[in-house]
């Protein structure tokens, strides 16, 4: 069997993937040492980083949602346009691209779980890389399971038949795999990590998704369990400003629970392609994944008229200033906005290099903990505890504008501005943690997901016109080419 390792090495202290170039490997003569290992981990990072253009999570998580179109030139990569539509065959190029994509840092991460306990190196060390494997090989089945359903469950690296053609599993079996991955993850990942080591998995990185995976199959009380471990490492607290969980300068911060990292400039290309992919074309970009009305109608506003700040931290739109300082162009977007929170000015990434950007992308923050818990909390019928947590993210939000000078109105929070929630009621209370998920993580690639668990009544209101029906649409459809190459699959 050949496994071909060409991980890259870093020198920025925010990021870890960079190793020299070192060719390729059989698994006779890999998986020996301990740089081995350390070169087998990164390689599943890798995956997970959007350096790649077949890391379209963006196109299941926001496009596929009610906050988002296709955006771009109408017939340009017309299959997300299918996939919009629910209208889409197995050969649709996205499907084809997240399944493969994945599937393939899922058999990095078998080969590291399955020849890596017998490499020579020290034993903490060794522990430590394995957790991480199995933190991103649940992350990657966390993603596939939302995306797909009942889905192969590999653990072993292909090298036999029966490890290539695996049957469809149960949702509920991949889930108690994931949650296996992370519970023995956590034992043994390091609580925090510095300099070149920023951005590996951690202790609260596990228990964050392990919260998560219980949330989406509400199992509540789970939930809280594990974000109880995560809060009792008391190393997460909310950025004052929202805008920095955005920037290059203020990445790897206080909110962030888990960030893949980006590098730009580097061979391999280790740079965010989103950067080229969402900006306008008059920065030389694509202006994918636009923002429709509905989205921005959802932030609230003041008597006054002033906006919930986290909308013109999230979308360009006109009347304001876009990245560079230039009045926002709404003829830039088909649907006159464009998201920003994976863009870049061009004082950081200029017009011919846009496709190589350094912006992490942060899959978890505390403010999306927070919000797990004010949901588990009132759907366990505590809808008082809810408050409290919910309101934390209301206040970072409004107090922005105690932060950040670039805010007109900058020194005082405008009057009526993101009041608390005080409703007990637990279906009202429901609702306005849904609306807070919406406008607080919007644009951050978990909008689809959310209206999915959500259900039948919800997810169909929210694609009304799209020709979605929940129990034909509920997942996508599993890509042609596997049903193809593996007989264990039916349609």
């Amino acid at each position: 069997m050949i496994v071909t390792i060409f991980f890259v090495s870093i020198t920025s202290c925010s990021d870890f993937l960079e190793e020299d170039l070192h060719g390729t490997y059989s698994s006779a003569t890999f998986y020996k040492t301990e740089a081995h290992a350390l070169l087998a981990v990164s390689a599943i990072y890798n995956i997970a980083s959007f350096s790649s253009t077949d890391n379209a999570l963006w196109v299941f998580g926001d496009v596929a949602s009610d906050d988002a179109i296709k955006g771009g030139n109408p017939g340009d990569q017309s299959d997300i346009q299918f996939i919009d539509e629910f209208n889409y065959p197995r050969s649709n190029g996205y499907i084809e691209k997240i399944w493969k994509y994945y599937y393939e840092g899922i058999s990095r991460a078998n080969y590291l779980l399955y020849y890596g306990p017998t490499i020579s190196m020290d034993e903490n060390l060794k522990s430590r890389v394995l957790g991480e494997a199995k933190f991103l090989r649940a992350y990657f089945y966390f993603n596939l399971v939302n995306i797909f359903g009942e889905i192969p469950l590999k653990l072993n690296p292909p090298l036999t038949n029966a490890e290539i053609n695996v049957a469809k599993s149960p949702v509920a079996s991949i889930y108690a795999q994931i949650e296996k991955d992370l519970q023995e993850a956590a034992q043994v990942l390091e609580t925090t990590f510095e300099g070149t080591d920023l951005g590996r998995a951690t202790k609260g990185a596990a228990y964050g998704l392990l919260a998560k995976a219980s949330l989406y199959q509400q199992k509540w009380d789970e939930t809280l369990v594990a974000i109880t471990s995560l809060e009792a490492l008391g190393l997460y607290a909310l950025e004052n400003s929202y805008k920095n969980n955005f920037m290059d300068s203020t990445q790897n911060n206080q909110e962030s629970i888990f960030e893949i990292q980006h590098l730009k400039g580097q061979i391999p290309k280790l740079g965010n392609s989103l950067n080229q992919w969402f900006a306008p074309v008059s920065e030389n970009g694509y202006y994918f994944n636009v923002p429709v009305q509905d989205f921005v109608d959802e932030f609230e506003k003041t008597a006054g008229e002033i906006s919930d700040p986290r909308l013109d931290y999230t979308v360009g739109r006109e009347g304001q200033k876009w990245l560079n300082g230039e009045d926002f162009n709404p003829g830039w977007s088909p649907t006159g906005y464009l998201q920003k929170k994976h863009l870049q000015p061009l004082r950081e990434v200029p017009r011919g290099l846009k496709g190589d950007g350094d912006l992490n992308y942060v899959y978890l923050r505390y403010s999306d903990i927070l919000l797990m818990k004010a949901e588990a909390l009132n759907e366990l019928n505590r809808p008082g505890e809810a408050l409290i947590p919910l309101n934390a993210v209301r206040k970072r939000a409004r107090e922005s504008y105690l932060y950040d000078p670039d805010l007109t109105g900058f020194g005082a929070i405008p009057e009526g501005l993101l009041p608390d929630v005080t409703t007990t009621d637990q279906g009202i209370l429901r609702e306005a943690i849904r609306h807070e998920r919406r406008v607080e993580l919007g644009f951050e690639f978990h909008r689809y997901f959310d209206l999915m668990r959500y259900g039948k009544q919800a997810a169909e209101a929210a694609l009304a016109g799209t020709g979605f029906v929940y129990e034909q649409n509920r997942y996508f459809l599993i890509p042609q080419s596997e049903i193809d190459t593996n007989p264990a699959i039916s349609e």
